[in-house]
């Protein structure tokens, strides 16, 4: 994530940047508000801005001013600093539109944990609004695709906590990476959205030129995320879930689609997916076959341990057994209740 240091003192400005360059942040900075204002036009994936309050010609409450009249594609997260300890300057700075208010000399750790605290709220932001968007598209194409996502982004979030009880996972499965993976794994099938109704909608199995087609909604979703990404880089959930719509079809031995990547190559949401899918898949009626019961899904998963499915995915999901029933039978009695 960028983040703009704005403050005509070149001594303050070093020491917001020794504090945040640990962090792994891309920082610019800027000696004055009007070339912060530029950068910002310049940089639009630049969303948080840390400006000194005192500074010669346009200061840091001008600065907020200027930031909330302009028409950026995001908002911008706006932390002043600045030594003066009157409620009427902390007043004025907010009423501006600053969203912190610090003071100097500022506490390291305290505005690393701000940063990080704007991040999540601009994470959640841009977030919301496309997933939300994206996966009422998708609805809107099949009467049972809602629940469908449901279920498999629930499937999903069981597998990836199971995962995350694991040494050789614990690190790499935090909790953000478990909410994320439930969050996203509803996108999985976005590209359905551009697969012809004479295929989607099919009553019966599909030729094998018809899958060919179908096939595509892999790589013409991950497509539809990679450009949400670039005008996002910064928002890593876009970054999942392109990843789980390009590999969810792609099999730990390789004879998977699109690529045809095997093993640890295939990311792990895409490992985790591609099994909460296939039970979703097995134990759901389709217009071409009856719903599986769980023990016969059960049987064909392990089977395919090593070949379809990630071992250590397969484990998982023998693991959390028990709440994979008991959530498939939740969320059909809340559709028949709906019903």
């Amino acid at each position: 994530m960028q983040v703009l240091i704005v403050d005509d003192d070149h001594y303050s400005t070093a020491l917001v940047k020794a504090a945040l360059t640990p962090c792994g942040y891309e920082l610019l900075t800027a000696a004055s508000g009007a070339a912060a204002l530029e950068l910002l036009r310049k940089n639009p994936s630049c969303r948080v801005c840390i400006s000194d309050l005192d500074m010669p010609g346009m200061d840091g409450i001008a600065l907020c001013r200027a930031v909330r009249a302009e028409s950026f594609q995001g908002y911008v997260y706006v932390i002043l600093l600045t030594g003066h300890s009157e409620h009427d300057h902390k007043m004025a700075a907010l009423e501006a539109g600053a969203d912190e208010f610090l003071g100097k000399p500022f506490d390291r750790a305290e505005l690393v944990v701000r940063v990080r605290a704007a991040e999540r709220i601009l994470s959640l932001e841009t977030r919301d609004v496309a997933l939300v968007a994206l996966a009422k598209l998708a609805e809107s194409r099949d009467s049972d695709t809602g629940a469908h996502l449901e279920r498999v982004q629930r499937y999903s979030g069981l597998l990836a906590r199971e995962l995350a009880k694991r040494e050789s996972y614990r690190r790499h499965l935090d909790p953000e990476y478990v909410r994320l993976i439930e969050l996203t794994s509803a996108l999985h099938d976005i590209g359905k959205i551009a697969i012809p109704d004479h295929v989607l909608l099919k009553q019966g199995r599909l030729s094998e030129q018809e899958f060919e087609i179908m096939k595509r909604h892999t790589t013409l979703g991950a497509e539809t995320l990679s450009a949400a990404l670039k005008q996002f880089p910064q928002a890593r959930y876009l970054r999942m879930a392109r990843d789980i719509a390009a590999t969810h079809h792609e099999r730990f031995d390789g004879t998977g689609y699109p690529s045809g990547v095997a093993g640890p190559d295939i990311p792990l949401c895409g490992r985790i997916v591609a099994l909460a899918d296939v039970y979703d898949a097995l134990t759901s009626k389709r217009c071409y076959k009856s719903a599986f019961a769980h023990d016969v899904a059960h049987a064909i998963i392990l089977k395919e341990s090593g070949a379809h499915f990630d071992p250590d995915v397969v484990d998982a999901f023998v693991a959390a057994e028990p709440q994979f029933i008991e959530t498939r039978m939740r969320i059909q009695d809340s559709l028949l209740e709906a019903a």
